[in-house]
C-alpha cells in the first residue's frame, strides 16, 4: 500500500479531530476546542485556509492545515501553515514530508507570494525537518493572547 494524500473532507472530521488530541498530548495548552467541527468544516470550503490528509488503505495517518492571509507586503495572499500532525504510527512513512510537499503545491497553485509556519519552543527541533523542503529561518515571534479560558 502507498499513502495518498487528498483534501480533507467531512467525514474526516473525527480523525482529524484525533490527530489534534495528538498534538495537545505534546502541548498541554492544546485541546480540540468546541468548535473544532465549524472551524474544520470552513477550512473544507478553501476559502480561508485548507485540510490536507494523508490516508492508507482508508485510514487517516495525518493531516496538515494551512492558513491563506492576505497582506499589503506580498501584494496579495501568502500561506501559513498552522498545523501538521502524524499518526505516531505512520512515523517513518514519510507522511509529514508529503503534507508538507502538498501545501507548498497548493499554496504557489493559488498564487500565494510566501510559503510560512512558526515555530515554538517545544517544535524548535522540527527546524531540520522543514529546511529540507526549503523553508528558512526569518526573524521571531511575538504574540499576546486575545481570548481569554
Amino acid at each position: 500500500m502507498s499513502v495518498a494524500i487528498r483534501a480533507g473532507r467531512l467525514e474526516d472530521v473525527e480523525n482529524c479531530r484525533a490527530l489534534l488530541e495528538i498534538l495537545g498530548a505534546a502541548d498541554s495548552q492544546r485541546q480540540a476546542p468546541p468548535g473544532f467541527t465549524t472551524i474544520f468544516e470552513k477550512l473544507l470550503t478553501e476559502e480561508r485556509g485548507r485540510v490536507i490528509v494523508a490516508e492508507e488503505a482508508g485510514v487517516v495517518l495525518g493531516m496538515a492545515t494551512v492558513s491563506y492571509n492576505i497582506a499589503l507586503r506580498y501584494d496579495g495572499e501568502y500561506c501559513q501553515l498552522e498545523e501538521l500532525i502524524v499518526d505516531p504510527s505512520a512515523r517513518g512513512k514519510n507522511v509529514g514530508g508529503l503534507l508538507v510537499q502538498q501545501t507548498i503545491a497548493d499554496a504557489t497553485a493559488r498564487g500565494c507570494a510566501e510559503f510560512g509556519l512558526y515555530l515554538v519552543e517545544h517544535t524548535e527541533h522540527n527546524r531540520p525537518f522543514y529546511e529540507k523542503y526549503g523553508l528558512l529561518a526569518v526573524g521571531t515571534e511575538m504574540r499576546m493572547p486575545l481570548k481569554k479560558d
